[in-house]
């Protein structure tokens, strides 16, 4: 659903800590969705940040500052929405791989944003969590994220999971080195290992499984973002990258997403009457 609005970014005031429209502050109504019609876990892959930058002759690091505002206005929008969990794919475990200056920008910029955005956040009733591996993650990035967690543990409207070095495979191997221990440690027997007994050693247990993925950018692939929990997710991939990607975009996705038949490897017999 490509758009030729303004980018979140350009709605923006000029000055970086100033705060930014908010739930029920949008010139359009927010959908009407239907007890259940919504998702309750919308999982987001943000893609796309490097490529719009480069296509306007930007370094790639514009695309990830035009991202926040992105990010921020996608929240506001779920919140609207009734969203209950937000996860949103900030750095993968392989995005390593990337140039050290690229690498060093992101990691100085997530602790910066968190840093200004935490007491809006904390307004629009939003916890911030963390998902993700220790090791190789800068120990700033760590107190700043953690920090945000203390600062907004009592808010209940919307939890904005941000998987900060995460990889799904790391996770599920995380988990099963954690069982393994309880295993040896006689805690529990390898009979006693089940779907539940994973689901329990994940980053954050008490996060339900994705209902919607959404994937911007065009691109189609997982990325290996949350491989457990995305068992039974819908997904959806639109063209739009991620600093284009506002509210309005989220309210569509929902709506195609309150269109479909969910049947968790059921099905019913609907012949055609004649």
């Amino acid at each position: 659903m490509t758009t030729h609005r303004p980018t979140p970014m350009d709605r923006a005031p000029s000055d970086p800590s100033a705060p930014l429209l908010g739930p029920g502050q949008w010139h359009v109504p927010t959908p009407a969705f239907r007890k259940g019609e919504a998702p309750a876990h919308v999982a987001l892959i943000m893609d796309g940040n490097g490529r719009w930058a480069n296509a306007r002759g930007l370094a790639r690091t514009e695309g990830h500052r035009a991202g926040e505002y992105a990010l921020m206005d996608t929240i506001a929008g779920a919140i609207d929405a009734g969203v209950r969990y937000l996860s949103v794919y900030t750095f993968s475990t392989e995005n390593w791989k990337r140039s050290p200056a690229e690498v060093s920008f992101i990691m100085n910029y997530a602790s910066d944003v968190l840093a200004r955005r935490t007491d809006q956040l904390a307004q629009w009733g939003v916890h911030v969590r963390w998902s993700g591996r220790r090791p190789k993650l800068w120990k700033s990035v760590i107190n700043a994220l953690e920090k945000a967690d203390r600062a907004t543990s009592h808010c209940k409207t919307l939890d904005l999971v941000m998987c900060v070095n995460y990889g799904g495979r790391a996770e599920l191997a995380d988990a099963a080195r954690s069982i393994a221990e309880d295993v040896a440690a006689g805690r529990l027997t390898p009979r006693g290992v089940t779907e539940k007994t994973l689901s329990r050693h994940l980053y954050l247990p008490d996060v339900p499984d994705v209902d919607l993925m959404i994937r911007t950018s065009g691109e189609q692939r997982l990325s290996n973002y949350l491989l457990w929990q995305m068992a039974y997710a819908e997904m959806m991939f639109v063209d739009t990258p991620w600093p284009a990607f506002d509210r309005e975009e989220l309210w569509g996705c929902l709506e195609e997403f309150a269109g479909r038949d969910r049947r968790f490897g059921g099905a019913i017999d609907r012949v055609a009457q004649p």
